[in-house]
């Protein structure tokens, strides 16, 4: 049966937090708020979780899902190689709402999908999600719906879309930006944008030093 939890209250707020970070730990799927939207997750290293998340979300392994951390230092531990793209980045937009598309480090043992040697990595701009993620480690999360149904924003919005196949909801209030994060793709040597969202291309680009047209692959 589903639990929704209070994290808005700072009295309920460590019950809460503790209560998902249990369920995640058990292999079970919660529901956490982060800056951009709602997001459900499960720990990254358990591969029947990620199944199950899958199928909550009614997709496929041709989708694979990205990982949330806790921390910039995390993240050395999940990658090939932690490249000066990559580090400027991070520095200038994490935590936040920019992923980025990495290559993962051979030697990780999770499976989260057909994801070809990469992982799509954030650190959400969230305390919730920062107090969850630093108590279970990198976690796998999707947006909180089911696939091709727009991203929740609330925990309500959540609740409805995926039931009882999230054993606990953490409610976070509403979603601060409520837009998903701008995905870059550093795997393939030149710097692209995937998906715009939470972080212009402009901001991207006086980071790396390019200019938008070009991340969109425009020029």
């Amino acid at each position: 049966m589903s639990q929704r939890v209070d994290a808005t209250d700072p009295h309920n707020r460590e019950q809460a937090i503790a209560s998902a970070a249990s369920a995640v730990k058990g292999g079970r799927l919660v529901v956490l708020p982060t800056d951009t939207v709602y997001g459900i997750g499960c720990d990254a290293f358990d591969n029947q979780a990620v199944e199950a998340l899958l199928r909550a979300k009614h997709r496929g392994p041709d989708m694979p899902v990205p990982v949330l951390v806790g921390s910039w230092d995390t993240v050395q531990g999940l990658v090939r190689e932690y490249s000066f793209n990559m580090r400027r980045l991070v520095e200038a937009f994490w935590p936040g709402g920019l992923s980025v598309v990495v290559h993962q480090a051979p030697s990780l043992p999770w499976n989260l999908g057909d994801t070809r040697g990469t992982v799509m990595l954030r650190m959400p701009l969230h305390p919730v999600a920062l107090e969850l993620l630093n108590r279970t480690g990198p976690m796998a999360v999707s947006s909180a719906n089911i696939s091709g149904q727009p991203p929740a924003t609330s925990v309500a919005q959540a609740e409805s879309q995926l039931g009882e196949d999230v054993i606990v909801y953490i409610d976070g209030g509403e979603a601060t930006i409520g837009e998903a994060s701008t995905i870059v793709d550093l795997s393939s040597g030149r710097p692209r944008i995937l998906r715009e969202g939470a972080t212009s291309a402009e901001q991207i680009g006086a980071v790396l030093g390019m200019s938008a047209a070009e991340l969109r692959g425009q020029i």
